[in-house]
């Protein structure tokens, strides 16, 4: 057992443990300044806390790190919460991820703000015509880099992905579909030795997913948008632009309290932000429903993944030897990435409108894989592309 009496998770070494303030402070730092995206924010954090400041041994982290990922929400800010809470206890759980979300939060509800209040304007509208085309191929990358490692395993997985894939384009929910691909995978584990019986299976499971999907139009609430978005948040698991397709098939598709291009809008503004990806929701709130909005739908989206650290934190060595568990995840990782690209081809619809649109996206696809541009400058320079058009 650790100082705040739950079983540590592979600690392999006593390290030092932060003062409150001192962790506060950092972290309020890395919320002004972690640009580039949930892989930045880990490595920002190893560096910071492994080899600066020597709170964390490397195994330490990456078992912090392991455990981050194994449950659904922003891996890079459960990563902070984590690391709150291995510091100085539930305090430190708290004070680690807020200080990690409270800048880009507050930065973000500035940008919404000027959305609403000038987004009709032509240098604004310039701005994010630029900054569109950037933002699919950010995620463009994410998919690049994340689809090898998913379905490495086996051909199986590789299969899921599309099966997936199929199952969201006719309408699936993406909650099904992820839970689909879980369920699928821990199953094709057990049966690996009977092919038969797995090609049988696959169709069955996710194929019978496409019966969901019903569009309703429902009366917008504060109660309604804090739940929305607390299930979001209690749902997603891998990358944070798998985000977009459970916003996109809830605030778009079945409520409609957003449309299309609201949705890219809010993606290509939180890219301008350091910080959680998930700060998107905070955007989005405000645009429904103004400042009530985007606190409600920040604390909805943030809040499971606090809850999940405390809870999991006891419990999650266990967890990763587990060979189901193991498999679920597997399917669940595949079913994430199929949502975000047939995502990505929806919004891209929106955001390839003409020959530049279509150059600027390959050449920041382009600077992002081969030359490891920082997401940031790219960002920015799709901006000033796009205002310097309207001049």
């Amino acid at each position: 057992m650790d100082s705040n009496g739950s079983a540590g998770i592979g600690r392999t070494e006593a390290t030092p443990r932060a003062k409150l303030s001192e962790l506060a402070l950092v972290f309020l730092r890395l919320g002004f300044t972690a640009f580039g995206g949930p892989a930045a924010h880990i490595a920002i954090m190893e560096n910071e806390f492994v080899r600066r400041r020597p709170w964390l041994s490397s195994e330490r982290f990456l078992d912090l790190l392991g455990a981050a990922n194994l449950i659904p929400g922003p891996s890079s800010t459960e990563l902070a919460i984590f690391i709150g809470y291995e510091q100085a206890g539930w305090l430190g759980l708290m004070i680690g991820g807020m200080c990690f979300i409270l800048p880009a939060a507050l930065m973000v509800t500035v940008l919404a703000w000027a959305y609403v209040r000038f987004g009709a304007i032509p240098q604004v509208a310039g701005i994010l015509y630029g900054i569109k085309p950037v933002v699919i191929a950010v995620v463009a990358q994410a998919l690049w880099g994340l689809a090898p490692k998913a379905i490495k395993k086996s051909f199986w997985l590789g299969a899921l992905g599309l099966l997936a894939c199929v199952a969201f384009a006719l309408d699936a929910g993406a909650l099904l579909v992820l839970l689909g691909g879980g369920v699928a995978s821990v199953l094709a584990s057990r049966l690996a030795n009977r092919k038969d019986a797995v090609h049988a299976l696959a169709p069955s499971i996710l194929g019978g997913l496409a019966a969901g999907g019903a569009s309703v139009v429902a009366p917008m609430s504060l109660v309604a948008l804090f739940l929305t978005f607390l299930k979001v948040g209690a749902v997603v698991f891998g990358s944070g632009y798998v985000l977009l397709a459970f916003l996109q098939a809830d605030l778009v598709d079945r409520l409609h309290w957003l449309t299309e291009a609201q949705l890219l809008d809010a993606v290509a503004v939180g890219q301008v932000t350091p910080g959680p990806v998930f700060t998107t929701a905070t955007f989005i709130g405000y645009v429904i429903a103004r400042g009530w909005g985007a606190v409600l739908a920040t604390v909805g989206i943030f809040l499971p993944g606090f809850v999940l650290v405390a809870l999991t934190r006891p419990l999650i060595a266990r967890v990763r030897r587990s060979p189901i568990a193991s498999a679920f995840l597997d399917g669940v990782n595949v079913s994430a990435l199929a949502l975000m690209a047939v995502v990505t081809v929806q919004l891209a619809r929106s955001a390839l409108v003409d020959v530049l649109t279509i150059l600027l996206a390959l050449a920041s696809a382009v600077a992002l894989i081969r030359f490891k541009v920082n997401t940031t400058w790219l960002v920015a320079a799709g901006a000033l592309i796009g205002a310097a058009l309207d001049f």
